[in-house]
Protein backbone atom coordinates (compact mmCIF):
# COMPACT_ATOMS: atom_id res chain seq x y z
CA UNK A 1 0.00 0.00 0.00
CA UNK A 2 2.87 2.35 0.80
CA UNK A 3 4.44 1.67 -2.59
CA UNK A 4 1.25 2.16 -4.57
CA UNK A 5 0.30 5.32 -2.67
CA UNK A 6 3.79 6.78 -3.12
CA UNK A 7 3.55 6.11 -6.87
CA UNK A 8 -0.03 7.26 -7.36
CA UNK A 9 0.40 10.50 -5.45
CA UNK A 10 2.96 11.74 -7.99
CA UNK A 11 0.14 11.86 -10.56
CA UNK A 12 -2.26 13.72 -8.25
CA UNK A 13 -0.65 17.20 -8.56
CA UNK A 14 -0.71 16.91 -12.36
CA UNK A 15 -4.35 15.83 -12.30
CA UNK A 16 -5.34 18.78 -10.12
CA UNK A 17 -3.13 21.60 -11.42
CA UNK A 18 -2.43 20.90 -15.09
CA UNK A 19 -6.00 21.66 -16.11
CA UNK A 20 -5.73 25.11 -14.50
CA UNK A 21 -2.41 25.82 -16.21
CA UNK A 22 -3.93 24.68 -19.51
CA UNK A 23 -6.88 27.02 -19.02
CA UNK A 24 -4.52 29.92 -18.27
CA UNK A 25 -2.70 29.29 -21.56
CA UNK A 26 -6.02 28.82 -23.37
CA UNK A 27 -7.37 32.10 -21.96
CA UNK A 28 -4.27 34.01 -22.99
CA UNK A 29 -4.41 32.49 -26.44
CA UNK A 30 -7.98 33.64 -26.98
CA UNK A 31 -7.81 36.98 -25.17
CA UNK A 32 -4.48 38.15 -26.52
CA UNK A 33 -4.38 36.27 -29.83
CA UNK A 34 -1.23 34.51 -28.61
CA UNK A 35 -0.56 31.61 -30.98
CA UNK A 36 2.16 30.15 -28.74
CA UNK A 37 -0.11 30.15 -25.71
CA UNK A 38 -2.83 28.45 -27.74
CA UNK A 39 -0.39 25.81 -28.97
CA UNK A 40 0.77 25.30 -25.40
CA UNK A 41 -2.82 24.74 -24.23
CA UNK A 42 -3.39 22.19 -27.01
CA UNK A 43 -0.30 20.21 -26.16
CA UNK A 44 -0.82 20.39 -22.42
CA UNK A 45 -4.35 19.03 -22.84
CA UNK A 46 -2.88 15.94 -24.52
CA UNK A 47 -0.27 15.42 -21.82
CA UNK A 48 -3.04 15.90 -19.26
CA UNK A 49 -5.06 13.12 -20.88
CA UNK A 50 -2.10 10.73 -20.67
CA UNK A 51 -1.45 11.36 -16.97
CA UNK A 52 -5.18 11.14 -16.22
CA UNK A 53 -5.38 7.72 -17.90
CA UNK A 54 -2.36 6.42 -15.98
CA UNK A 55 -3.77 7.82 -12.74
CA UNK A 56 -7.02 5.99 -13.39
CA UNK A 57 -5.13 2.69 -13.58
CA UNK A 58 -3.02 3.25 -10.46
CA UNK A 59 -6.05 4.52 -8.54
CA UNK A 60 -8.08 1.46 -9.50
CA UNK A 61 -5.41 -0.84 -8.08
CA UNK A 62 -5.51 1.16 -4.85
CA UNK A 63 -9.26 0.70 -4.53
CA UNK A 64 -8.82 -3.09 -4.73
CA UNK A 65 -6.07 -2.94 -2.12
CA UNK A 66 -8.42 -1.50 0.47
CA UNK A 67 -10.43 -4.69 0.41
CA UNK A 68 -7.55 -7.12 -0.10
CA UNK A 69 -5.03 -5.69 2.37
CA UNK A 70 -7.34 -4.19 5.00
CA UNK A 71 -10.39 -6.51 5.23
CA UNK A 72 -10.86 -6.01 8.98
CA UNK A 73 -10.66 -2.25 8.63
CA UNK A 74 -13.16 -2.17 5.77
CA UNK A 75 -15.42 -4.64 7.55
CA UNK A 76 -15.53 -2.44 10.65
CA UNK A 77 -15.43 1.04 9.16
CA UNK A 78 -16.27 0.65 5.47
CA UNK A 79 -19.72 2.21 5.85
CA UNK A 80 -18.09 5.46 6.98
CA UNK A 81 -14.78 5.32 5.11
CA UNK A 82 -16.52 4.66 1.79
CA UNK A 83 -18.67 7.80 1.91
CA UNK A 84 -15.99 10.26 0.69
CA UNK A 85 -14.93 7.80 -2.02
CA UNK A 86 -18.47 7.70 -3.37
CA UNK A 87 -18.22 11.45 -3.99
CA UNK A 88 -14.71 11.03 -5.38
CA UNK A 89 -16.11 8.61 -7.96
CA UNK A 90 -18.64 11.21 -9.11
CA UNK A 91 -15.94 13.85 -9.51
CA UNK A 92 -13.64 11.37 -11.26
CA UNK A 93 -16.19 10.54 -13.95
CA UNK A 94 -17.10 14.22 -14.33
CA UNK A 95 -13.44 14.99 -14.93
CA UNK A 96 -13.15 12.14 -17.45
CA UNK A 97 -16.18 13.31 -19.43
CA UNK A 98 -15.03 16.92 -19.69
CA UNK A 99 -11.43 16.00 -20.53
CA UNK A 100 -12.86 14.15 -23.53
CA UNK A 101 -15.06 17.10 -24.50
CA UNK A 102 -12.19 19.56 -24.09
CA UNK A 103 -9.70 17.58 -26.19
CA UNK A 104 -12.14 16.82 -29.01
CA UNK A 105 -13.58 20.33 -28.89
CA UNK A 106 -10.54 22.11 -30.29
CA UNK A 107 -11.94 22.02 -33.84
CA UNK A 108 -15.62 21.49 -33.01
CA UNK A 109 -16.52 24.31 -30.61
CA UNK A 110 -16.24 28.08 -30.67
CA UNK A 111 -13.29 29.48 -28.67
CA UNK A 112 -15.03 30.64 -25.50
CA UNK A 113 -17.50 27.74 -25.45
CA UNK A 114 -14.53 25.38 -25.68
CA UNK A 115 -12.68 27.26 -22.94
CA UNK A 116 -15.59 26.85 -20.52
CA UNK A 117 -15.72 23.10 -21.10
CA UNK A 118 -12.30 22.99 -19.42
CA UNK A 119 -13.47 24.64 -16.21
CA UNK A 120 -15.33 21.55 -14.89
CA UNK A 121 -12.07 19.60 -15.25
CA UNK A 122 -10.32 21.95 -12.84
CA UNK A 123 -13.27 22.03 -10.43
CA UNK A 124 -13.72 18.24 -10.46
CA UNK A 125 -10.00 17.75 -9.88
CA UNK A 126 -10.09 19.94 -6.78
CA UNK A 127 -13.18 18.33 -5.27
CA UNK A 128 -12.02 14.82 -6.17
CA UNK A 129 -8.81 15.47 -4.26
CA UNK A 130 -10.75 16.91 -1.32
CA UNK A 131 -12.96 13.80 -1.24
CA UNK A 132 -9.98 11.44 -0.98
CA UNK A 133 -8.30 13.59 1.66
CA UNK A 134 -11.59 13.69 3.60
CA UNK A 135 -11.36 9.89 3.93
CA UNK A 136 -7.80 10.13 5.19
CA UNK A 137 -8.72 12.99 7.49
CA UNK A 138 -11.53 10.86 8.94
CA UNK A 139 -8.89 8.29 9.92
CA UNK A 140 -7.19 11.07 11.92
CA UNK A 141 -10.43 12.40 13.37
CA UNK A 142 -13.15 9.69 13.20
CA UNK A 143 -16.53 11.38 13.46
CA UNK A 144 -20.03 11.00 12.06
CA UNK A 145 -20.53 7.39 13.21
CA UNK A 146 -22.66 5.82 15.94
CA UNK A 147 -21.41 2.59 17.51
CA UNK A 148 -23.26 -0.07 19.46
CA UNK A 149 -21.97 -1.62 22.66
CA UNK A 150 -19.78 -4.06 20.75
CA UNK A 151 -18.15 -1.25 18.78
CA UNK A 152 -19.89 -1.94 15.47
CA UNK A 153 -21.09 0.93 13.29
CA UNK A 154 -24.89 1.14 13.39
CA UNK A 155 -25.41 4.62 11.93
CA UNK A 156 -23.43 6.94 9.65
CA UNK A 157 -23.83 10.66 9.17
CA UNK A 158 -22.27 11.28 5.71
CA UNK A 159 -21.73 14.99 6.28
CA UNK A 160 -20.22 14.30 9.70
CA UNK A 161 -17.81 11.83 8.14
CA UNK A 162 -16.77 14.14 5.30
CA UNK A 163 -16.58 17.37 7.30
CA UNK A 164 -14.66 15.95 10.22
CA UNK A 165 -12.44 18.26 12.26
CA UNK A 166 -9.25 17.32 10.42
CA UNK A 167 -10.67 17.68 6.92
CA UNK A 168 -10.55 21.45 6.23
CA UNK A 169 -6.86 21.91 6.95
CA UNK A 170 -5.74 18.56 5.53
CA UNK A 171 -7.72 19.14 2.33
CA UNK A 172 -6.37 22.67 1.95
CA UNK A 173 -2.84 21.40 2.57
CA UNK A 174 -3.17 18.75 -0.16
CA UNK A 175 -4.90 20.93 -2.77
CA UNK A 176 -2.37 23.74 -2.38
CA UNK A 177 0.41 21.14 -2.48
CA UNK A 178 -1.02 19.89 -5.78
CA UNK A 179 -0.64 23.35 -7.33
CA UNK A 180 2.80 23.79 -5.79
CA UNK A 181 4.16 20.41 -6.90
CA UNK A 182 2.36 20.35 -10.25
CA UNK A 183 3.58 23.85 -11.10
CA UNK A 184 7.18 23.02 -10.24
CA UNK A 185 7.03 19.70 -12.11
CA UNK A 186 5.85 21.30 -15.35
CA UNK A 187 8.11 24.35 -14.96
CA UNK A 188 11.16 22.13 -14.39
CA UNK A 189 10.72 20.59 -17.86
CA UNK A 190 10.75 24.00 -19.52
CA UNK A 191 13.68 25.10 -17.34
CA UNK A 192 15.69 22.18 -18.73
CA UNK A 193 14.66 23.19 -22.25
CA UNK A 194 15.73 26.79 -21.66
CA UNK A 195 19.08 25.62 -20.32
CA UNK A 196 19.49 23.78 -23.62
CA UNK A 197 18.94 27.01 -25.52
CA UNK A 198 15.18 26.85 -26.18
CA UNK A 199 14.47 30.39 -25.02
CA UNK A 200 11.79 31.30 -27.55
CA UNK A 201 8.41 32.75 -26.55
CA UNK A 202 6.75 29.32 -26.49
CA UNK A 203 9.16 27.86 -23.92
CA UNK A 204 9.22 31.03 -21.84
CA UNK A 205 5.43 31.06 -21.77
CA UNK A 206 5.31 27.43 -20.65
CA UNK A 207 7.79 28.12 -17.88
CA UNK A 208 6.21 31.38 -16.72
CA UNK A 209 2.67 30.00 -16.44
CA UNK A 210 3.71 26.87 -14.53
CA UNK A 211 6.24 28.53 -12.26
CA UNK A 212 3.87 31.40 -11.42
CA UNK A 213 1.23 28.88 -10.27
CA UNK A 214 3.84 27.25 -8.02
CA UNK A 215 5.16 30.60 -6.81
CA UNK A 216 1.66 31.65 -5.71
CA UNK A 217 0.96 28.32 -4.01
CA UNK A 218 4.25 28.08 -2.09
CA UNK A 219 3.77 30.89 0.48
CA UNK A 220 0.13 29.85 0.89
CA UNK A 221 1.29 26.32 1.62
CA UNK A 222 3.72 27.55 4.27
CA UNK A 223 0.85 29.27 6.09
CA UNK A 224 -1.55 26.32 5.75
CA UNK A 225 1.12 23.87 6.88
CA UNK A 226 1.95 25.94 9.94
CA UNK A 227 -1.75 26.08 10.91
CA UNK A 228 -2.12 22.32 10.38
CA UNK A 229 0.90 21.64 12.60
CA UNK A 230 -0.75 23.62 15.39
CA UNK A 231 -3.95 21.60 14.90
CA UNK A 232 -1.88 18.43 15.39
CA UNK A 233 -0.33 19.99 18.51
CA UNK A 234 -3.80 20.62 19.97
CA UNK A 235 -5.54 17.41 18.86
CA UNK A 236 -2.88 14.72 18.38
CA UNK A 237 -0.18 15.45 20.97
CA UNK A 238 1.48 12.05 20.58
CA UNK A 239 1.86 12.54 16.85
CA UNK A 240 3.21 16.03 17.44
CA UNK A 241 5.74 14.63 19.91
CA UNK A 242 6.87 12.19 17.21
CA UNK A 243 7.18 15.00 14.66
CA UNK A 244 9.26 17.15 17.00
CA UNK A 245 10.98 14.12 18.58
CA UNK A 246 10.07 15.04 22.17
CA UNK A 247 10.64 12.07 24.52
CA UNK A 248 9.55 13.85 27.73
CA UNK A 249 7.01 16.57 28.46
CA UNK A 250 8.63 19.96 29.03
CA UNK A 251 8.62 23.60 28.07
CA UNK A 252 11.35 25.49 26.21
CA UNK A 253 11.56 22.55 23.78
CA UNK A 254 14.27 22.88 21.13
CA UNK A 255 13.69 22.31 17.43
CA UNK A 256 16.12 19.52 16.60
CA UNK A 257 17.25 19.41 12.99
CA UNK A 258 17.90 15.80 12.01
CA UNK A 259 19.01 13.67 14.97
CA UNK A 260 17.25 10.51 16.14
CA UNK A 261 16.03 8.57 19.17
CA UNK A 262 18.43 5.89 20.34
CA UNK A 263 17.45 2.54 21.84
CA UNK A 264 17.04 4.25 25.24
CA UNK A 265 14.52 6.71 23.80
CA UNK A 266 16.90 9.66 24.11
CA UNK A 267 17.57 12.29 21.46
CA UNK A 268 21.03 11.96 19.97
CA UNK A 269 22.76 13.88 17.21
CA UNK A 270 21.17 16.66 15.25
CA UNK A 271 21.32 20.44 15.61
CA UNK A 272 19.09 21.79 18.41
CA UNK A 273 17.66 25.30 18.08
CA UNK A 274 16.77 26.31 21.66
CA UNK A 275 13.10 26.88 22.43
CA UNK A 276 11.97 26.97 18.79
CA UNK A 277 9.61 23.97 18.95
CA UNK A 278 7.74 25.57 21.86
CA UNK A 279 7.62 28.93 20.09
CA UNK A 280 6.24 27.42 16.88
CA UNK A 281 3.67 25.34 18.83
CA UNK A 282 2.12 28.42 20.43
CA UNK A 283 3.78 31.76 19.58
CA UNK A 284 1.63 33.57 22.16
CA UNK A 285 3.32 31.69 25.04
CA UNK A 286 6.72 31.47 23.37
CA UNK A 287 9.33 29.27 25.03
CA UNK A 288 7.03 28.63 28.01
CA UNK A 289 4.73 26.52 25.80
CA UNK A 290 4.59 22.98 27.15
CA UNK A 291 4.95 20.20 24.58
CA UNK A 292 3.62 16.80 25.63
CA UNK A 293 6.25 14.09 25.36
CA UNK A 294 6.04 10.54 24.12
CA UNK A 295 6.44 9.29 27.71
CA UNK A 296 2.87 10.33 28.57
CA UNK A 297 1.41 7.85 26.10
CA UNK A 298 1.51 4.12 26.87
CA UNK A 299 4.14 2.35 24.78
CA UNK A 300 1.48 0.24 23.03
CA UNK A 301 -0.39 3.39 21.90
CA UNK A 302 2.50 5.44 20.53
CA UNK A 303 4.91 5.12 17.61
CA UNK A 304 8.01 3.01 18.12
CA UNK A 305 11.39 4.74 18.29
CA UNK A 306 12.01 3.72 14.68
CA UNK A 307 8.67 5.18 13.59
CA UNK A 308 9.44 8.37 15.49
CA UNK A 309 12.78 8.64 13.69
CA UNK A 310 11.11 8.13 10.31
CA UNK A 311 8.42 10.71 11.11
CA UNK A 312 10.90 13.28 12.37
CA UNK A 313 13.24 12.82 9.39
CA UNK A 314 10.32 13.11 6.97
CA UNK A 315 9.24 16.30 8.75
CA UNK A 316 12.73 17.78 8.43
CA UNK A 317 12.84 16.87 4.74
CA UNK A 318 9.41 18.36 4.07
CA UNK A 319 10.10 21.61 5.91
CA UNK A 320 13.67 21.88 4.62
CA UNK A 321 12.77 21.32 0.97
CA UNK A 322 9.69 23.53 1.32
CA UNK A 323 11.87 26.33 2.66
CA UNK A 324 14.29 26.00 -0.27
CA UNK A 325 11.40 26.18 -2.73
CA UNK A 326 10.01 29.21 -0.88
CA UNK A 327 13.38 30.97 -1.23
CA UNK A 328 13.35 30.12 -4.94
CA UNK A 329 9.93 31.75 -5.33
CA UNK A 330 11.21 34.84 -3.49
CA UNK A 331 13.93 35.09 -6.14
CA UNK A 332 11.22 34.83 -8.79
CA UNK A 333 8.99 37.51 -7.28
CA UNK A 334 11.91 39.87 -6.64
CA UNK A 335 12.85 39.72 -10.33
CA UNK A 336 9.29 40.47 -11.42
CA UNK A 337 8.84 43.30 -8.92
CA UNK A 338 12.13 45.09 -9.58
CA UNK A 339 12.92 44.10 -13.20
CA UNK A 340 9.48 43.23 -14.62
CA UNK A 341 10.96 40.04 -16.00
CA UNK A 342 11.78 36.51 -14.91
CA UNK A 343 15.27 35.91 -13.46
CA UNK A 344 17.82 35.58 -16.25
CA UNK A 345 20.48 33.71 -14.29
CA UNK A 346 21.36 30.17 -15.34
CA UNK A 347 21.61 29.33 -11.65
CA UNK A 348 17.95 30.20 -11.29
CA UNK A 349 17.07 27.92 -14.20
CA UNK A 350 19.20 25.13 -12.71
CA UNK A 351 17.37 25.49 -9.41
CA UNK A 352 14.03 25.60 -11.24
CA UNK A 353 15.00 22.44 -13.16
CA UNK A 354 15.51 20.68 -9.82
CA UNK A 355 12.32 22.09 -8.29
CA UNK A 356 10.05 19.46 -9.85
CA UNK A 357 11.85 16.57 -8.18
CA UNK A 358 12.22 18.53 -4.94
CA UNK A 359 8.49 19.25 -4.88
CA UNK A 360 7.70 15.53 -5.23
CA UNK A 361 10.19 14.71 -2.44
CA UNK A 362 8.53 17.26 -0.12
CA UNK A 363 5.07 15.87 -0.91
CA UNK A 364 6.14 12.27 -0.29
CA UNK A 365 7.76 13.32 2.96
CA UNK A 366 4.58 15.11 4.03
CA UNK A 367 2.46 11.99 3.52
CA UNK A 368 5.03 9.97 5.45
CA UNK A 369 4.62 12.36 8.36
CA UNK A 370 0.84 12.03 8.18
CA UNK A 371 0.74 8.22 8.01
CA UNK A 372 3.74 7.06 10.05
CA UNK A 373 3.19 9.72 12.70
CA UNK A 374 -0.31 8.34 13.37
CA UNK A 375 1.04 4.88 14.22
CA UNK A 376 0.04 2.51 15.71
CA UNK A 377 -3.47 3.68 14.76
CA UNK A 378 -5.17 3.23 11.41
CA UNK A 379 -8.27 4.96 12.84
CA UNK A 380 -7.02 7.32 15.51
CA UNK A 381 -7.69 5.87 18.98
CA UNK A 382 -10.30 3.50 17.47
CA UNK A 383 -8.42 0.74 15.63
CA UNK A 384 -4.76 -0.21 15.40
CA UNK A 385 -2.99 -1.19 12.21
CA UNK A 386 -2.25 -4.68 13.47
CA UNK A 387 -5.97 -5.23 14.02
CA UNK A 388 -6.90 -3.93 10.57
CA UNK A 389 -4.48 -5.61 8.18
CA UNK A 390 -4.93 -8.93 6.43
CA UNK A 391 -3.35 -12.02 7.95
CA UNK A 392 -2.79 -13.54 4.52
CA UNK A 393 0.90 -14.39 4.09
CA UNK A 394 0.64 -14.49 0.29
CA UNK A 395 0.58 -10.73 -0.15
CA UNK A 396 4.23 -10.75 -1.26
CA UNK A 397 3.13 -12.38 -4.51
CA UNK A 398 0.65 -9.58 -5.27
CA UNK A 399 3.20 -7.02 -4.09
CA UNK A 400 5.71 -8.22 -6.69
CA UNK A 401 2.98 -8.15 -9.33
CA UNK A 402 1.95 -4.59 -8.42
CA UNK A 403 5.57 -3.39 -8.43
CA UNK A 404 6.10 -4.82 -11.92
CA UNK A 405 2.83 -3.30 -13.13
CA UNK A 406 3.57 0.15 -11.70
CA UNK A 407 7.16 0.21 -12.91
CA UNK A 408 5.91 -0.75 -16.36
CA UNK A 409 3.32 2.02 -16.23
CA UNK A 410 5.89 4.54 -15.04
CA UNK A 411 8.44 3.71 -17.74
CA UNK A 412 5.77 3.61 -20.45
CA UNK A 413 4.32 6.96 -19.37
CA UNK A 414 7.73 8.63 -19.48
CA UNK A 415 8.54 7.12 -22.89
CA UNK A 416 5.17 8.14 -24.34
CA UNK A 417 5.45 11.72 -23.08
CA UNK A 418 9.04 12.02 -24.31
CA UNK A 419 7.96 10.72 -27.72
CA UNK A 420 5.12 13.25 -27.78
CA UNK A 421 7.58 16.01 -26.93
CA UNK A 422 9.95 14.99 -29.73
CA UNK A 423 7.09 14.91 -32.22
CA UNK A 424 5.87 18.32 -31.08
CA UNK A 425 9.35 19.81 -31.53
CA UNK A 426 9.69 18.10 -34.92
CA UNK A 427 6.34 19.36 -36.14
CA UNK A 428 4.91 15.84 -36.49
CA UNK A 429 2.26 16.09 -33.79
CA UNK A 430 -0.78 15.71 -36.01
CA UNK A 431 -2.38 18.67 -34.25
CA UNK A 432 -4.35 21.30 -36.09
CA UNK A 433 -2.48 24.37 -37.27
CA UNK A 434 -5.23 26.77 -36.31
CA UNK A 435 -7.36 25.99 -33.23
CA UNK A 436 -11.00 26.92 -33.75
CA UNK A 437 -10.25 27.34 -37.45
CA UNK A 438 -12.37 25.99 -40.34
CA UNK A 439 -12.35 22.26 -40.93
CA UNK A 440 -10.21 20.81 -43.68
CA UNK A 441 -12.16 20.16 -46.91
CA UNK A 442 -12.35 16.63 -48.27
CA UNK A 443 -12.60 15.38 -51.84
CA UNK A 444 -16.07 14.40 -53.12
CA UNK A 445 -15.90 13.83 -56.86
CA UNK A 446 -14.81 17.09 -58.46
CA UNK A 447 -16.00 19.28 -55.57
CA UNK A 448 -14.60 20.32 -52.23
CA UNK A 449 -17.02 19.54 -49.43
CA UNK A 450 -16.35 21.08 -46.00
CA UNK A 451 -16.36 18.68 -43.08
Amino acid sequence: MAFTLAFHIILVPLGVSWSVMTLIANYRGIKHQDADAMLLAQRWSKYMAVTFAVGAVTGTVLSFEFGLLWPKFMGQWGAAFGVPFAFEGIFFFTEAVFISIYIFGWRRLKPWAHFWTGVPIAVAGIFGSISVVAANAWMNSPQGVTLDKSGKVIDVDPMGVIFNDAMPLMAAHMVVAAYLVGGFMVASVYAVGMLKGRTDHYHRMGFIIAFTVAAIATPVQMAVGDTLARWVYDNQPTKFAAIEMVPKTSDDVPEVLLGHLNSEGEVTGGIPIPGLASILSDPSDGTSTVVQGLDETPAADRPTNHEVNVTHLAWDVMVGVGTLLFLLTLWWWAAWIFRRSMPGSKWFLRAAAASGVLGVVAMEAGWTVSEVGRQPWIVYEKMKVEDAATANTGIWITFIGVVILYLGLGVTTILVMRQMSRRFRGGQSGEVDVPYGPSEPIEAGDEKVPL
